[in-house]
């Protein structure tokens, strides 16, 4: 454990012998000691080095410990304690402690402009903690020296290489290994040949974790998944646009699979097909990952920690995004009965002490009352999680037909068709569009809204049908004028006060008015225009991204405002959580066609997976890492199954490359590494099952008696089978 301040910690190196035990690495690291357990198992008596360090009376460990391939992985990776960061005279963040431990998937969330982004540069060393004038302790630590991967502006060194030449270099530690290993099998029948067979077996250990074996195929997937075509490889960097430029280094960056990833708003400008491939990525990803996005479902899918920064400080909150709301939630309505109870019972103390000031027999018990309060832990009245919502009650000014738009045939596009589509719409639905970037869905709203000319077919809006069109181009709006200026210059009929009152519905108070366009953030120029929107009281909404610059608490307002809304909406979004949350069917850019469903964006979802469930699983829907790193963190599946699956493939893949000694003996030898993992396993959990059945609660229970029985009876015959498999490869 490394840590970065004025105070120094002791870091050892320990070799632990098969067998060993936290608890007992614990006890030699306090005191000090280089510690080696003498306990042998079946034979086996390699010595894995681990580091640990002890700070602040916790241990902290990483490396591997017990049988060579169980991996015992970081308590603490990564740790801010005490930190803050502050640009001039101004304080982002203050008192941040900030945790990162094992593989853990952490999403960091708040209101736009409360440091989510600082926090990510101060983990990634962009950013350095600043100095304060106190006795606290002020510090980074870190476990070892963790690989943190970041994407800075400038991506790249130098632009005139190639797409491909930029990308494989994530891949140079597994090339240089793979010339290593050659090396190795070619002197392997020399002078010490058992020497080199023990190196090679570990160097091919980390190989196959890294991906030695399925880089190239995973290369190919992450390229195609980003929407690269194999032509792109050898294209030079100069010639992809800044978009495509931040992806061939998000890219490179996933390739590269740093110990911590750093995650930006990942899934802006990546379509559903795309956010949906990466969510699985992220999701078997070994390592940790951090990340800063405003997609509730990405979080809730992906992350297990949040951590809220409020008040430029942050809490942490374990679980997905739904349970720290939910956690928010009641933690709110704890404090406001906490609150009220203290209130309440104030009130009755000070009416006692009023009652009976005046009475000399009672000045001991109105003193004692009075004492009573000031003693008191105060309980703050709570401030709402959701206080900086906007929210319009509106209705539009006239109903209209029940049959709002029919389409039919209409070819969209510029001068050749991207699609044809054709659907009809009724008074009150709210149709989602969504589909693949580039497929044509922002210009089939263009040509509704009369933007672009329709290449064939035609559409038709019913009567009395009031339209107002949201473009994603007024996030771009520029302006000398106020807010107030701007505003009431479309609706010159509106007395001021109209005018202030509704602006400040969608949160333009008192000096935000008076801020000029120019001035504004991406998502309160959205909330400018869809103030003006909303004014005109259309009885039908064509919105098209309407929450790409907007925070979680901007989009939550929105949907609440939609949902309410009683006329038509028509919408494109890539934002799948506000997809769920209004549409009620959903018009589907898929496979070169435009699919209309009648439902919503859950049973939509559904049905995809059921049909990927009833096909073949494609070679790009899963990359297989076999095998497990000595000294490289690595999650643990638990799925025995699913390993054993992952060294036959690596088997089968190496045999086509025609028989090696080297490769042979260094297979061998981690199966039986993996297997006497498998063991020790094993014997934990019958121990386990034993300890559980002595318990008197459970021998009450007859059913619980039972199935304790049939887990023990299943665990002893996978001994038997582990036990046997490993003797058939020692003799």
């Amino acid at each position: 454990m490394r840590k970065e301040s004025a105070y120094n910690t002791d870091l050892f190196l320990l070799y632990l012998q098969t067998g060993s035990r936290e608890q007992r690495l614990a006890q030699a690291v306090m005191q000090g000691e280089e510690y080696t357990s003498t306990r042998k198992h079946d034979g086996c008596c390699a010595c894995v080095p681990v580091f640990c360090t002890v700070w602040k009376q916790t241990v902290f460990f990483y490396g591997k410990s017990g049988i060579r391939g169980k991996e015992r992985t970081f308590i603490m990776l990564y740790q801010i304690c005490n930190g803050a960061v502050k640009f001039a005279a101004e304080t982002v963040l203050e008192h941040i402690n900030f945790e990162i431990r094992k593989t853990e998937k952490i999403a960091v969330v708040g209101r736009n402009g409360c440091g989510k982004t600082t926090l990510l540069k101060l983990i990634a060393g962009e950013v350095e903690l600043s100095k304060r004038d106190s006795d606290e302790d002020i510090y980074i630590a870190k476990a070892g020296k963790p690989v943190i991967g970041y994407l800075k502006q400038n991506a790249f060194e130098d632009d005139s290489l190639t797409m491909e030449e930029e990308v494989r270099k994530a891949f140079s530690d597994i090339l240089q290994m793979k010339e290593e290993m050659e090396r190795l099998v070619a002197v392997m029948d020399g002078e010490g040949g058992e020497a080199v067979i023990s190196l090679y077996v570990r160097l091919e250990e980390q190989f196959a974790y890294l991906g030695g074996y399925t880089f190239e195929k995973e290369y190919e997937i992450v390229l195609k998944k980003l929407g690269f075509a194999p032509e792109d490889k050898k294209k030079k960097l100069s010639e992809f646009s800044g978009g495509q430029q931040t992806k061939i280094a998000f890219a490179r960056m996933l390739l590269s699979k740093p110990d911590i990833l750093l995650l930006d708003e990942p899934t802006n400008h990546l379509d559903m097909a795309t956010i949906n491939w990466l969510e699985g990525y992220l999701k078997d990803y070994d390592r940790a990952v951090v990340i800063v996005s405003h997609d509730r479902m990405f979080l809730d899918r992906v992350v297990d920690v949040v951590y809220e920064i409020e008040y430029k400080t942050a809490v942490r909150y374990p679980g997905n995004y739904s349970a720290f709301m939910e956690r928010k939630r009641l933690n709110w309505e704890k404090q406001r009965k906490d609150y009220e109870l203290q209130q309440k019972e104030i009130e009755r103390l000070q009416t006692l002490v009023e009652r009976f000031k005046n009475k000399p027999t009672k000045v001991a018990m109105t003193r004692s009352k009075l004492k009573q309060i000031e003693h008191m832990v105060k309980v703050d009245a709570p401030v709402r999680y959701d206080l900086k919502t906007f929210h319009a009650d509106f209705k539009p000014e006239r109903e209209s037909v029940t049959d709002v738009l029919r389409v039919s045939q209409l070819a969209i596009g510029y001068e050749k068709p991207l699609a044809t589509v054709t659907f009809e719409q009724k008074k009150g639905h709210k149709i989602g569009i969504i589909g693949d970037n580039g497929a044509g869905k922002s210009t089939l709203l263009r040509t509704l809204t009369g933007q672009l000319v329709p290449l064939g077919g035609s559409f038709a809006f019913g009567d009395r049908v009031d339209w107002g069109y949201f473009e994603q181009q007024m996030a771009q709006y520029t302006s000398d004028k106020t807010v107030l200026d701007d505003f009431w210059e479309e609706f010159p009929d509106l007395k001021r006060l109209d005018v202030r009152s509704w602006l400040g519905a969608f949160l333009f108070g008192q000096e935000e008015v008076f801020k000029q366009i120019n001035m504004l953030s991406g998502g309160e120029k959205v909330r400018l225009a869809l103030a003006k929107i909303f004014r005109r009281l259309p009885n039908y909404l064509i919105l098209d991204e309407p929450t790409n610059h907007m925070d979680i608490v901007g989009k939550e307002s929105l949907e609440a405002m939609l949902k309410e809304y009683p006329g038509s909406v028509l919408f494109v979004s890539h934002d799948r959580y506000f997809v769920k949350e209004i549409a009620d069917s959903l018009l589907v850019f898929e496979e070169g066609a435009v699919n209309y469903y009648p439902y919503g964006y859950e049973q939509y979802w559904e049905k995809v997976q059921a049909e990927q469930q009833e096909q073949p699983l494609p070679d790009d829907r899963k990359i297989q890492r076999p095998g497990n790193a000595p000294d490289i963190l690595r999650k643990k599946t638990g799925q025995e199954e699913q390993s054993v699956y992952n060294e036959k493939s690596e088997v089968d893949q190496n045999s086509q490359k025609g028989y090696n000694p080297g490769k042979e003996a260094a297979k061998k030898k981690r199966r039986q590494e993996r297997l006497e993992m498998l063991i020790e396993e094993n014997e934990e959990q019958i121990a386990a099952y034993q300890v559980q059945l002595e318990d008197p609660a459970v021998q009450a229970d007859y059913e619980k008696l039972m199935a304790l029985e049939e887990l023990l009876r299943a665990a002893n015959e996978r001994l038997e089978e582990l036990m046997a498999e490993w003797d058939g490869i020692i003799t």
